[in-house]
């Protein structure tokens, strides 16, 4: 199966664009901070799911990072949407230093297929181009999607970005070098 990646502009941002797209991903095992900082594996099974409404909530903030000179990318198989990135213009970070991976996402059934990984790439070239010195990434906690970003080079973050690590407080704050 052919893909084909390119950016995807503000007007193509819409429910119709992940009619497509299956979120879904069912977790068994994932990282857990300890008291004493290190990380270990913990069972801790649930389903991560999108709804009509979580849908329709990425797409307002997928258009908002267009909006302010981020870019979202897209993956399309036959001309249907199988996953996508995006990454925010404004610095994050004291020194300005990072730039904000807001999602990295394959639809289910054609992960570990290489399409994270290219999407991944696209992000960090862009982050480069918009003055970034290192990706920054609040990244879901499962086994598999942590190996998937350790596996590509990204580390914990030297510097944790309060916003993100009281929003989803159970991800992993990790950044990648530019």
């Amino acid at each position: 199966m052919e893909i084909c990646y390119r950016p995807v502009g503000q007007g193509e941002l819409d429910l119709v664009l992940f009619s497509a797209f299956d979120r879904r991903q069912n977790v068994t095992d994932c990282y857990r901070r300890a008291e004493d900082g290190s990380w270990r594996i913990c069972f801790d099974p649930f389903i991560d799911d999108w709804t009509t409404e979580d849908f329709a909530f990425l797409v307002q903030c997928l258009r908002c990072t267009v909006a302010k000179g981020g870019v979202v990318f897209g993956a399309f198989a036959a001309g249907r949407l199988k996953g996508f990135c995006s990454v925010e213009a404004p610095p994050l970070g004291t020194r300005g230093q990072y730039r904000d991976l807001t999602s990295l996402h394959v639809s289910r059934e054609l992960r570990g297929q290489g399409i994270g990984s290219h999407l991944f790439a696209l992000a960090a070239d862009a982050a480069r181009r918009l003055g970034g010195e290192k990706l920054y990434l609040s990244a879901h906690s499962a086994v598999e999607t942590q190996a998937f970003y350790r596996g590509i080079g990204c580390v914990d973050a030297e510097e944790i970005v309060a916003a993100h690590a009281e929003q989803e407080p159970f991800d992993c704050q990790l950044e990648y070098k530019l």
